[in-house]
């Protein structure tokens, strides 16, 4: 690495440019704000911050629901990658009630597959992180996402929604550390702890709602994920014998209940991990395309959002129309790759969000789902609001719907279909026709 002079006065300089000064150095920082997680990524960048920066270096990490596993020790290993401090901030209810919850509602997957753990919980920790930089009077963040991931835009995005001012360093775009077995290298010589070898580097996020996997043999697209690489979810050959069944009340088109039973929404969640690990369901082996322009692939372990997302998709084919369903899952889509894109605080994100709650307003009620074997089947709907009728559902004759009204609806419903055959054949010189 190219030795950094860091600055011992801004006024050795009068032009900054996006943290580099005009002589090519760094600006000196007082106090950053880093998105620590604990891993390998995050745990060298302390280090480093204070090393080119000469600043001090607060660590912030959000619970999100990663588990106490990875929280445990959490602030003897910052402090002794050279934090000054950790904080911590409880964000298990936020995250699922104003984040997961809206996706839920909406129906967004992105790209057919992707259930947007990470893509929900990364705006909530930036939005929280600048609070934190507020709180500590710091003058800079800093994350350890890669140039190549999507991560990064999400981050920064937020940053300028709520404090355009703060200045933002990215080392991954900016030190010489070129892969994860130089990080290994470079935490070593400074004596920094990590978590992971050279022999076994996948690069893991977990919250709440999902653990994803990436990197290590699942770059190669020709190899399949080991199955000791899962680790909330059972490979579903080995799951029960004897499929369970999960009963999953909604109000408005968000959960409330499991089995008649009212939780909060991270209790909920929790609970329907637990369930569905046990079932080997949600999980999800995919390439998806990132927002930097390059694919990537990503396998994804989502067992309770699995378990909700058939649930409401489900209610939803009693309580909306034919087109009123259209239009929400087109919409869903733009939702999803808003949200995939950082761009939760959006006003169209949140304008789309206001038409989900309103279109869901019916969508009130219960689904039985059958979990066996890494599958979700519905077993049975129930809603005060069903547009479904026995009655009128029946082959037999009934006193709503007279079977000899389709005979005028078709020849009404198919006239563009048979004006056009007509024209061809006329323009076939086959008959006449009308024109």
């Amino acid at each position: 690495m190219n030795k950094v002079h860091v600055l011992a006065s801004d006024k050795e300089t009068t032009t900054c440019i996006n943290g580099v000064n005009g002589n090519g150095t760094l600006k000196k920082l007082n106090k950053v704000v880093l998105a620590y997680s604990g891993g390998l990524d995050t745990s060298v960048i302390v280090p480093w911050l204070r090393e080119n920066y000469g600043c001090e270096v607060v660590c912030f990490t959000a619970d999100v629901g990663q588990g106490e596993e990875e929280l445990k020790g959490l602030e003897e290993k910052a402090k002794a990658s050279g934090a000054c401090q950790l904080v911590v901030k409880d964000l298990k209810q936020e995250f699922v009630r104003d984040f997961i919850f809206p996706c839920l509602r909406a129906g967004a997957i992105y790209e057919r597959k992707y259930l947007l753990g990470t893509s929900m919980a990364r705006p909530l920790i930036a939005k929280t992180l600048v609070e934190v930089a507020k709180e500590v009077g710091a003058d800079a963040v800093s994350h350890g996402c890669t140039a190549k991931g999507s991560d990064q835009v999400i981050f920064e995005l937020t940053f300028f929604a709520f404090n355009p001012e703060l200045r933002i360093v990215a080392p991954w775009r900016e030190w010489e550390i070129r892969g994860r077995e130089d990080a290994i290298d470079y935490a070593k010589k400074h004596n920094v702890p990590v978590p992971v070898t050279k022999t076994s580097i996948y690069s893991r996020d977990r919250n709440l709602w999902h653990l994803s996997h990436e990197g290590d043999i699942l770059e190669d697209l020709a190899n399949e994920p080991n199955e000791d690489m899962y680790m909330i979810t059972i490979n579903p050959k080995d799951a029960p014998d004897r499929p369970e069944y999960v009963k999953i009340g909604i109000v408005e088109g968000l959960p409330v209940s499991i089995n008649d039973k009212e939780l909060s929404p991270a209790s909920l969640l929790t609970e329907l991990n637990k369930i569905g690990g046990k079932h080997g369901v949600g999980r999800v082996d995919m390439v998806e395309n990132r927002i930097v322009g390059m694919k990537g692939r990503g396998v994804y372990e989502t067992p309770g959002g699995t378990i909700l997302f058939t649930a409401a998709r489900e209610l939803e084919s009693l309580t909306l129309d034919r087109e009123m369903m259209q239009i929400k899952d087109i919409l869903a889509l733009k939702y999803a790759d808003l949200v995939f894109a950082g761009r939760w605080f959006d006003p169209l994100r949140e304008s789309l969000d206001a038409f989900m709650t309103e279109i869901t307003k019916t969508t009130t009620g219960s689904v039985t789902l059958k979990l066996f074997k890494g599958s979700v089947c519905v077993t049975s709907w129930e809603s005060p609001n069903s547009l479904y009728s026995k009655d009128l559902s029946s082959f037999e004759c009934g006193e709503i719907f007279n079977h000899a009204d389709a005979t005028g609806f078709i020849q009404l419903y198919g006239l563009p279909i048979k004006i056009r055959a007509m024209l061809e054949k006329r323009q076939a010189g086959t008959e006449p026709g009308i024109f």
